[in-house]
């Protein structure tokens, strides 16, 4: 789906490369969505993004964050206990459901607006491999605020460890002078 705000040529997937550019800014346009920059950058690649499928059909995310020891989480969180934050696993999802928002269309820049319930079920440790995220949009508004709420799992070698609800992101206008 292209409309003017698009810079790039949307992607079934998109490299870290990709994604790091997109946090430079100016990826869907000037003003527009842009992921975080690294290290809150919290993943590698999206292997899958689309306008639909997913748990309600109505689009779906998997992205994925190679797990290494060297991370910067591990080294203070916890000394002795190492284990990535479950705050980071969150934000993961928002910025998933961010992403989704300006790769699909819509102007503005993406906020964290709430969540509805969270349940964590394991760690992410330094022993950890690959996590994967798996977003089902569940709901997507357009217009004036743009608002998308969106179901998300993470797993940790195929172990689901993190379930959310109703994430919701919305696409915040500038505004004039």
């Amino acid at each position: 789906m292209t409309t003017p705000h698009d810079f790039h040529t949307p992607k079934s997937g998109y490299s870290k490369e990709d994604l790091i550019r997109s946090g430079l800014g100016g990826y869907f346009g000037p003003g527009n969505a842009q992921l975080p920059a690294p290290p809150m950058l919290m993943m590698d690649r999206i292997v899958e993004i689309g306008l639909d499928g997913g748990e309600f059909g109505k689009g779906r995310v998997v992205a994925e964050l190679d797990i290494n020891p060297d991370l910067w989480f591990f080294a203070c969180h916890f000394v002795g206990d190492p284990v990535m934050p479950g705050c980071l696993g969150l934000d993961a999802m928002w910025q998933v459901i961010g992403y989704w928002l300006g790769w699909s269309g819509s102007p503005g820049k993406g906020r964290a607006l709430g969540v509805g319930e969270v349940r964590f079920r394991g760690d992410v440790t330094p022993r950890t491999k690959l996590v994967r995220y798996e977003v089902s949009l569940k709901q997507v508004r357009r217009g004036r605020l743009a608002l998308a709420v969106a179901n998300g799992q993470m797993f940790a070698d195929g172990v689901a460890i993190y379930a959310a609800s109703d994430l919701r992101v919305g696409m915040i206008q500038p505004v004039e002078d």
